[in-house]
């Protein structure tokens, strides 16, 4: 173990393998332009975060105007959200910031040194498959849904950046009709803001878009989807088309039940 304050108080940025060292009294800025500059993204700010080292931490500021940037322990336990102009020091010795600009996902790995908090689980134990936000529990189609759309995050390894699918995309990996994706994506979003969740409420165009990447950026950073969990749109996508197989070919529409068939009025 070395005792070296540099090394001590060194921060690690990872992003996409792309590794800095950063020693205090440099300010690191992250967006289109500076020391990390991601890329030629229009829906990010030229600078958009800073790293800074003051009274022996280091702080995450967004000096962004629009876009808000996440932050989580490693471990999906502790999370929290800064909006423009705020920060917030790095207190976990692994600490996730994740963002989206458009239809991309950012996330970046910081690590460093830091004699701060550990999350601990709250001991509570619960079905593989089910979570729990605020007062509702997902269905299963729900948790389908986000699986779908946070699937080329849950897929990259490590840091980096990746787009969020349309939803005809992420309809067409399940299976479903574009209206049945649309009807349970305002129902998972309508669930999420009732519970306190921010940046979910779109009508088409770009707000469609980055209510899709703010829904992907709180599943993942909340553990409410996981890696281990993508098979499951696999299992969907085959009893769907299994489905569609078994209906008459010109099939229009669903049955239509005869009288003998109908439950009669006593």
């Amino acid at each position: 173990m070395s005792d070296s304050r540099g090394t001590a108080a060194a921060l690690e940025v990872d992003f996409a393998g792309e590794v800095f060292h950063v020693l205090p009294g440099h300010e690191f800025v992250i967006g289109r332009q500076g020391d990390l500059a991601l890329d030629d993204n229009p829906f990010l700010h030229r600078r958009f975060i800073t790293l800074t080292h003051t009274n022996g931490l280091w702080w995450v500021s967004n000096v962004g105007s629009r876009l808000c940037v996440s932050m989580s322990d490693g471990s999906g336990l502790m999370r929290t959200v800064l909006g423009p102009g705020a920060r917030l020091p790095v207190v976990f010795p692994l600490v996730l910031v994740t963002f989206s600009a458009g239809p991309t996902a950012y996330e970046i790995r910081l690590t460093t040194h830091v004699q701060g908090f550990a999350a601990t689980e709250a001991g509570v134990t619960a079905a593989a498959g089910e979570s729990t936000v605020g007062p509702d529990r997902f269905t299963a189609s729900q948790r389908l849904l986000m699986l779908a759309l946070a699937e080329p995050v849950l897929l990259r390894a490590g840091s980096g950046a990746s787009r969020i699918p349309a939803s005809a995309d992420a309809a067409s990996r399940l299976g479903w009709t574009i209206t049945r994706f649309n009807r349970k994506l305002d129902n998972v979003c309508d669930k999420l803001t009732r519970a306190g969740v921010r940046g979910l409420r779109g009508q088409g165009g770009d707000q469609a878009t980055n209510r899709r990447a703010a829904l992907v950026e709180y599943a993942v950073g909340s553990l409410l989807v996981r890696v281990e969990d993508l098979p499951l749109l696999d299992v969907e996508l085959r009893a769907n088309r299994t489905a569609t197989q078994r209906i008459p070919e010109g099939a229009q529409g669903a049955p239509v039940l005869s009288l003998s068939s109908q439950a009669r009025p006593r």
